[in-house]
């Protein structure tokens, strides 16, 4: 076996990560949770450093941003570019995935730009109030 070889992640096992990042980008929390709960990592990340938990929350999936999140997943894990799941949320104007992620611990300052420059950068006034109550 050559060292390329050796490198490159099984066939079968892209094909998984490839099903398991769907579940998280379609909202299918209850399948997603019976992967996590098999010892898929509940911080899978992809090529672009998005994990499971910044899918969701970028496709409107709050329920699944919570099975996640009650699974161990880091609900402030950057991607590749800097970006956390609460700012995808308040970009997509997410309450119901904001919530979830305030109820998980996001923090609303992490991240280029934070959630709160987000909302701040639409005038989404709604969210902004959601992640800084005391504005």
């Amino acid at each position: 076996m050559n060292d390329h070889a050796a490198r490159e992640p099984d066939p079968e096992l892209l094909d998984l990560w490839a099903r398991v990042f769907g579940f998280a980008r379609h909202g299918q929390a209850e399948t997603l949770a019976a992967y996590v709960d098999a010892g898929i990592s509940a911080d899978l990340t992809n090529d672009s450093g998005d994990t499971l938990v910044m899918l969701a929350a970028y496709h409107g999936h709050a329920a699944t941003v919570r099975t996640l999140l009650e699974r161990g997943a880091d609900p402030n894990r950057l991607n590749d570019r800097g970006q956390s799941p609460l700012a995808g949320a308040v970009f997509k104007s997410e309450p119901d995935v904001v919530r979830a992620l305030l109820d998980g611990g996001a923090d609303p300052e992490l991240g280029q730009p934070s959630a709160v420059d987000t909302a701040r950068m639409f005038g989404n006034s709604e969210l902004l109030a959601l992640l800084h109550p005391s504005d």
